[in-house]
């Protein structure tokens, strides 16, 4: 019987933060407020095929939407101390879908993940690592430009969150 076959790759990937002046509790409403929870529907709508209703939604849905977030500082109290950190998974799953028709290894990074978290001060950072960096592994143009798209999309966002 063969054996499955193991082959690894060093890739660099540019990390990204934004240190926000605001509080982090403004920081986040900000970008929540902004950057909408995934619509449960599209996830049907792209099983189904419907492409009329997929163009609908990338011509008129959001950007971004927030497909999930997990509490990091809540994690804290168990050593003894709540910090605020929070850990989103942002994209869009039309885009991803650009990525991943081409290559479907772009779906490990698809969401994208960004953690808000407050410095000593109570201030709002966000960090997350730039999505071209880690798309442009595939050597895949297609995919990469999409990566350079999200660089931006991401960028603005986050950017405007913290002020």
């Amino acid at each position: 019987m063969a054996e499955a076959s193991v082959s690894s790759h060093t890739i660099a990937v540019e990390h990204i933060r934004i240190s926000s002046v605001r509080p982090f509790a403004e920081v986040r409403r900000k970008l929540e407020a902004a950057v909408p929870k995934l619509d449960a529907s599209i996830s049907e709508v792209l099983r189904s095929g419907d492409q009329r209703a997929a163009q609908e939604y990338e011509e008129k849905g959001p950007k971004l939407s927030i497909f999930l977030e997990r509490d990091h500082g809540a994690l804290l109290q168990i050593a003894g101390g709540k910090r605020n950190a929070i850990q989103y998974e942002i994209g869009n799953p039309l885009t991803a879908s650009k990525m991943t028709r081409y290559q479907l290894p772009a779906a490990l990074y698809a969401p994208l993940r960004v953690v808000l978290f407050e410095d000593e001060n109570g201030r709002g950072i966000f960090e997350y690592d730039k999505p071209s960096s880690f798309f442009g592994q595939y050597g895949d143009e297609r995919v990469t430009e999409v990566g350079r798209y999200l660089d931006n999309a991401l960028q603005a966002i986050l950017r405007d969150a913290a002020g």
